[in-house]
Order: C-alpha cells, then structure tokens, then sequence
C-alpha cells in the first residue's frame, strides 16, 4: 500500500512551513524557546500558503491543468491566500489595537489574543515553498 502524493504533498508542506517558522523566531529571538511557532498563525512562511500550493502543483502534475481538480485546487489556493493576507492580516491588526486600547485603560481585563494574517511577502514565500515541495513529492513518489 503507497501512501497518496496528494496527503505527502499536504502535510509536508504543513510540518515544512510551521518547522521554518520556528528556525526562523529561533535565530531572530536567539532562543531555542519558540516552541509556540511550532503551531501558531502569521509569520514567515505563511503555512496555509505553503500547504495549498504543494498541494495544487501535485495535482496539476498528476491530473492536468486541464482538470477539473487543479481548477478547484487552485481555486482553493487563491481564497486562502487572499484571506491569510487581507481578511486575516486585518483582523489581526484591530486585535492588536484592541489590546492596546484595553491596556492603556489600565484595566484588569485579560487581553485576548490578536491572531495574526500575513503579509503578501509570507504569502509569496510560502507558496514558493509549496511549488518546490509539490515538485519534490511529485517526483519522489514517481
């Protein structure tokens, strides 16, 4: 039993982007401690980017251009790509300045967290990631 170049292409794209995420805080914060960027949304490389493309060059190098799967996976690319730097990236902004509101109150209210979008270059090397990693898994499972 192989397992499907579709699944390789989706997860390694996921443990890829969030393992270069924390490479990345790693050698900024010059501590091993940041173990969150191991889960969290936002920063460099936009993980969802990084998955949707992996997984929409397998198919188009599978399947075709030309079917109806690519158009639905690319499809599927350009709405979470669009939301990850747009809608995401703007609810994130108003978090952050929700928290700073609350804490110039001086208030007792717990902050809540402010989930971070991306921004169009995260996105643009996350999606470059993906097409290499689709390209990989593509012909390593040849």
């Amino acid at each position: 039993m192989s397992i499907s170049p579709y699944l390789v292409a989706i997860i390694t794209g996921w443990v890829v982007a969030q393992g270069l995420k924390y490479v990345f805080a790693v050698i900024k914060k010059r501590s091993f401690l940041q173990l969150r960027q191991l889960y969290i949304s936002g920063n460099m490389p936009s993980s969802h980017s990084a998955t949707v493309m992996a997984f929409a060059t397998v198919v188009a190098l599978i399947d075709g251009v030309q079917s109806s799967i690519f158009a639905l996976s690319a499809l599927f690319a350009a709405i979470i790509m669009y939301d990850a730097m747009m809608v995401r990236r703007s609810s994130g902004e108003q978090g952050l300045a929700i928290q700073e509101l609350i804490g110039s109150l001086k208030s007792n209210v717990r902050l809540p967290r402010a989930a971070k979008g991306h921004t169009p270059l995260e996105v643009l090397v996350g999606a470059l990631l993906g097409v290499t990693i689709g390209l990989v898994v593509f012909f390593a499972t040849k």
